[in-house]
């Protein structure tokens, strides 16, 4: 009998040891937020360029579901509209450019890490998790006095060419600060995306062995409490 009881004071000591360690929450936030994209192409073989730079900006549904210890667990879902692409660095002196605009709209899933302030204050917080992007359309800008046939030859396929893949998927990753006040949240984050896609078929007998999506992201945003 001293022995049931022990395990069943243990077992209760437990529940209430765990209960304290994660404390549910239920709260549900949407949101919109906007900034600015500099972008790359990560190509094989390599093309020099600048970053370029285009706008994002969307929509954002976010689920808190538990407090663990000092770290407020969530989940984030969003739709965003992207300008991605890059610009080609000719470094000649010469003023020449080539410039492509990607644009895709945006689904990153996200877990949402963050510590500090529940209501009202400052809460530090980490974005991470997959994101999928479909192309919607892209357009071409050459600017100066040059031909394709002055370019290295073994990116000359690159103009004009048509994507292959509209398809996009890869990995998000961010940092942000949020502010919590009775009008509403506000934050700004910055965010890195590594596409594990390629646009263009990647072959033995294609063009390019690599051509994936590299952007860097700067936010702000606005984010209310509806449930």
């Amino acid at each position: 009998m001293r022995r049931v009881l022990s395990i069943i004071l243990l077992l209760v000591l437990a529940t209430g040891a765990k209960a304290q360690i994660e404390q549910p929450r239920r709260v549900l936030e949407i949101g919109v937020a906007g900034g600015l994209n500099l972008s790359s192409m990560d190509f094989q073989p390599s093309i020099r360029q600048a970053l370029y730079k285009g706008a994002n900006g969307g929509i954002s549904i976010r689920y808190t579901s538990e407090k663990y210890f000092s770290m407020i667990c969530a989940a984030q879902v969003e739709v965003n509209f992207a300008q991605r692409g890059w610009e080609e660095d000719f470094d000649d002196g010469t003023g020449n450019t080539y410039t492509r605009t990607l644009n895709y709209i945006e689904v990153p899933l996200l877990a949402h890490l963050s510590w500090g302030k529940e209501e009202r204050g400052f809460q530090f917080f980490i974005n991470g998790g997959p994101q999928f992007g479909f192309f919607i359309g892209d357009s071409e800008s050459y600017k100066g006095s040059w031909s394709i046939e002055e370019r290295p030859e073994s990116i000359r396929p690159v103009y004009g060419k048509e994507l292959q893949n509209t398809f996009d998927y890869g990995i998000a990753g961010g940092l942000g600060v949020e502010l919590k006040t009775k009008a509403g949240n506000f934050f700004i984050e910055g965010r890195y995306y590594y596409g594990l896609s390629d646009i263009f078929n990647n072959s033995k007998t294609d063009d390019f062995g690599r051509s994936a999506n590299q952007t860097i992201s700067v936010r702000l945003g606005y984010s209310v409490r509806i449930l």
